[in-house]
């Protein structure tokens, strides 16, 4: 079986932000504690800059060209959360072409596994002609709008659990049925999207759900949504792809939220979306969104990567009340099969 792919690109470094939050020390951090356990055996590879294609999928032309006029007239603020630097353009490409070339290695003839896009700007909040919340492009949509083109995927499930609402995702994905978007997130939390009560909208409706948990959530309720509600609901929807936004600022130590998520509560989620990637025969992508604490990122990042190649099994864990409240929900009006 070929090793597991990870992607990576020295333009992350270039996205200078300044002493904001998102800043490049984040994949500095993931970097260099990924070299000290040598890549983790993993196959490493350069990301190439995404087509402009592979954007233009789901970002309006005019979108992607006022990003690059504003990186070459050396940056600027695009709002208070989100700025661009000269070299930003060119780091959001591989940013974006990480996303497309892992979703090649897994899809294409190799049939890698597992893998990984590690870039920065992350992407989850980037609407269709809207850059926002540090995200110029929302990568992890376009790795799925590429396996439905260029891999004829039915079906790509996207899990978000970033401790900030993936709304950029949700928007793109709203009207559709062929990717189904899963989120945790605490709520009220920045950017203030993604009620239970938001669903999808036409052909789409039932395939956003919505999870929000408040703050103060650890792993028993992190674990419990995600076994008792997202893998069931990957079950049912029979995807060709699972994709994962691994954001990792529900984590206790990170300073932008108050869930209290620990080390062990990133190995077990991560551990039961592997096992049903198992389950359904399908690959597994984690794709890097946010995580402002440097230590705990770098230590989860490194925790999902070894839980996600390995075989240790998913802890078990009782339903929790917000979970079984999501479920019977699901399950009476959209997901008969989760009864």
């Amino acid at each position: 079986m070929p090793a597991p792919v990870l992607f990576h690109h020295p333009s992350s470094l270039e996205h200078d932000t300044g002493a904001h939050p998102e800043n490049a020390r984040r994949i500095a951090a993931v970097t260099q504690a990924l070299e000290q356990r040598d890549w983790l055996g993993w196959d490493v590879r350069l990301s190439p800059a995404a087509a402009r294609e592979s954007i233009a999928a789901l970002h309006p032309p005019a979108h992607i060209e006022r990003i690059e006029a504003l990186c070459r007239r050396g940056g600027g603020m695009i709002d208070m959360d989100t700025l661009v630097s000269a070299r930003s353009f060119e780091a959001a490409l591989h940013a974006a072409g990480g996303c497309v070339a892992l979703v090649d290695a897994l899809l294409g003839p190799e049939r890698a596994p597992a893998g990984a896009s590690l870039h920065r700007p992350p992407g989850h909040h980037a609407e269709p002609a809207k850059a926002m919340g540090f995200c110029l492009f929302d990568n992890v949509a376009i790795g799925a709008q590429h396996a439905i083109d260029a891999h004829g995927a039915r079906r790509v499930m996207i899990f978000d659990w970033d401790v900030h609402h993936g709304n950029g995702t949700n928007r793109i994905f709203h009207a559709r049925d062929d990717v189904l978007f899963c989120s945790i997130h605490q709520s009220p939390l920045y950017p203030g999207t993604g009620p239970a009560r938001d669903v999808g909208t036409g052909a789409g409706e039932g395939f956003t759900v919505n999870l929000p948990v408040p703050g103060g959530s650890g792993d028993e309720i992190f674990l419990s949504h995600v076994a008792h509600v997202v893998r069931p609901l990957a079950e049912a929807f029979e995807p060709d792809l699972l994709l994962i936004s691994a954001g990792y600022d529900a984590h206790a130590e990170d300073p932008l939220a108050s869930c209290v998520v620990t080390d062990a509560g990133y190995v077990g989620m991560a551990a039961h979306m592997r096992d049903c990637a198992a389950q359904l025969g399908v690959p597994l992508g984690i794709v890097l969104e946010g995580g402002y604490d440097l230590k705990a990122l770098s230590r989860c990042v490194v925790a999902t990567l070894e839980t996600v190649a390995g075989d240790a099994p998913p802890p078990v864990v009782a339903i929790d009340q917000l979970a079984l409240s999501a479920l019977e929900r699901l399950a009476g009006s959209y997901w008969p099969a989760l009864a």
